[in-house]
């Protein structure tokens, strides 16, 4: 449930904590004293698209805060990797005037959209328009699957949709008239036998370049080698480094046996003359084997500009332009035995259709089931809510398969005696639209984890008798999740177990707006009020206070 709303500088609110209690509490106020804002703060802290116009004027920003206790495990929270503290739960949110937003839960930044996964279940906001969703009847569908709990079937079906339309698309992409079979097929042999005439070979391009930059540059090679060679071998009389080192150690040989460090000379001399020796060996093998051809030059630049332009066309790398290759034959093959592969998936496509078909045959048994008891519960509720003419039925109609499987679903209703079913939209007042979708709520709620209902100015075009029934009903929706309901109706404020005044007056000459949690004198008072206005007579008090003891009776029944 939610415990505590804590707002700050939102529109005309500059600071409020609202502590509410199990059961069901109560806003009331004038119209214009700000009770739709304390609905949009809730809206906020939720993860609702807010604007930042909500800001308060002359304020940088706007914060939310909501604790909630008694949270279930929920998956969105593992999703986000949160849990609850002992089932309490803190969401908050920070707007600024600049756009920004920071949101957390329980201490740690989540991003909005983590915000609203959460939020949503845990509270459930039913706004004064939300009857209209019924005049929709796209939303009828998704009504009536929350409530038949559909959800394998629907998975079942889903399945099946998404691989027959996996095989629609592959038929798709080989369905084209024959000139344009043609000219496809014509680029693809002209690109195949582009690159299969260039002889493209893995790791070609790396090799090509290396041997290249040798012949580029082979008078800097061969220099630099004959430098090293003749340094280390010297001309024909010698003198060479190779040879100095070999009379060296000659030279010192003769002592080695004088003195043990002459002997490790000695070693060092020889170890330098055998790796000098073997170094001039390798460069006169390099020199000797180093073939430099203009025309092996001119062959490999040619290679490598050919290599280039093909790049440009089929890929970045050698090993890019294969692949590409091996793609056009198989597309080649594919248009060349298309009316093969056209036959096979088209026999594929039928057997997919086939269990598609199958599964939306059990989606809407499942759906056909569920509408029965949602018509005997929804035809219950209504003649809980003064109703009892009302008769409520839900109509299918079959379609082509789509995403949703193959049931048009409508709402039906006949509001008096002796009338056929007709649409709800082309029957339902508003008040009967508010009554039914109370109903709805009520009845889908009873499924839901959502421990939190809120109803905003749902009594819209509901009064007397029926405002009492609609009273009656909340309070017994409170029985099992807490409700929280902005109205104008004396009858639905009086059956509060908590009631709530917001209202609006200055303060250093800014208009600000105050939430006061009334005792049992206020509560007349101000159920007089919403009876009779701002003149207040004896009567309208012992009215107000006949109406508290009413609906105390009432509760102590339920």
């Amino acid at each position: 449930m939610l415990q505590l709303l804590h707002i700050e500088n939102i529109a005309v609110i500059e600071e409020a904590d609202i502590v509410f209690d199990e059961g069901f509490n109560a806003l009331t106020g004038e119209t214009g004293a700000g009770k739709s804002i304390v609905i949009d703060a809730m809206g906020a802290v939720l993860g609702q698209r807010t604007s930042r116009e909500i800001i308060r004027t002359g304020a940088s920003k706007a914060f939310v805060s909501a604790i909630f206790t008694g949270v279930p495990p929920l998956a969105a929270l593992d999703e986000a990797g949160l849990e609850t503290e002992d089932g309490e739960l803190l969401l908050q949110r920070e707007i600024s005037a600049d756009g920004k937003n920071v949101c957390r839960i329980g201490g740690r930044p989540v991003t909005v959209a983590q915000l609203r996964k959460i939020g949503n279940a845990l509270l459930n906001i039913h706004g004064q328009h939300d009857g209209q969703q019924l005049m929709d009847e796209e939303q009828h569908g998704a009504y009536l699957d929350s409530f038949g709990q559909v959800g394998q079937e629907l998975a079942g079906y889903t399945a099946c949709y998404e691989a027959m339309g996996a095989v629609k698309k592959k038929l798709k992409s080989l369905q084209m008239d024959e000139a344009e079979k043609e000219r496809r097929m014509d680029s693809l042999q002209f690109q195949i036998h582009e690159l299969e005439k260039a002889k493209l070979k893995p790791g070609e391009e790396e090799a090509l370049t290396a041997r290249l930059n040798l012949l580029r540059n082979s008078e800097k090679f061969m220099s630099a080698i004959q430098g090293a060679v003749w340094n280390l071998s010297g001309g024909d009389e010698g003198g060479g480094a190779v040879s100095g080192l070999r009379e060296a150690a000659g030279a010192i040989s003769g002592a080695k046996h004088l003195d043990g460090q002459f002997e490790q000379l000695h070693e060092r001399l020889e170890n330098l003359y055998s790796e000098a020796y073997d170094v001039a060996e390798t460069l006169r093998d390099l020199q000797d084997a180093f073939d430099f051809s203009a025309q092996e030059l001119d062959e490999l630049e040619g290679r490598a500009d050919k290599l280039y332009r093909l790049k440009k066309k089929y890929g970045p790398t050698v090993e890019d332009m294969i692949a590409y290759l091996e793609q056009c034959r198989e597309e080649l093959d594919q248009i060349a035995f298309a009316s093969d592969t056209t036959a096979r998936l088209e026999k594929q496509l039928e057997k997919e259709r086939q269990k598609a078909m199958k599964a939306a045959q059990a989606l809407s048994a499942a759906r056909k089931e569920a509408a029965k008891r949602l018509e005997e519960r929804i035809q219950d509720e209504l003649r809980q809510l003064d109703m009892p003419k009302v008769r409520f039925a839900i109509c299918f109609g079959e379609k082509e398969l789509d995403a949703l499987g193959i049931d048009e679903v409508r709402f039906l209703m006949s509001a008096n005696v002796g009338e056929e079913l007709r649409p709800i939209h082309k029957v339902a007042s508003g008040g009967e639209l508010a009554r039914i979708m109370l109903a709805l709520k009520n009845v889908l709620a009873e499924n839901e984890l959502i421990g939190t209902l809120v109803f905003d100015e749902v009594d819209t075009g509901v009064s007397g008798r029926a405002a009492q029934k609609v009273a009656a009903k909340l309070a017994q929706v409170s029985r099992r999740k807490q409700v929280l309901c902005v109205t104008h109706l004396p009858q639905l404020a009086a059956m509060a177990d908590t009631h709530f005044s917001v209202e609006k007056g200055e303060k250093k000459g800014r208009t600000v707006t105050q939430v006061l949690r009334l005792n049992r004198e206020q509560r007349k008072g101000e159920l007089a009020r919403l009876t009779g206005g701002e003149n207040i007579t004896a009567a309208m008090l012992a009215g107000a206070e006949e109406l508290l003891d009413a609906a105390a009776d009432y509760k102590k029944g339920i």
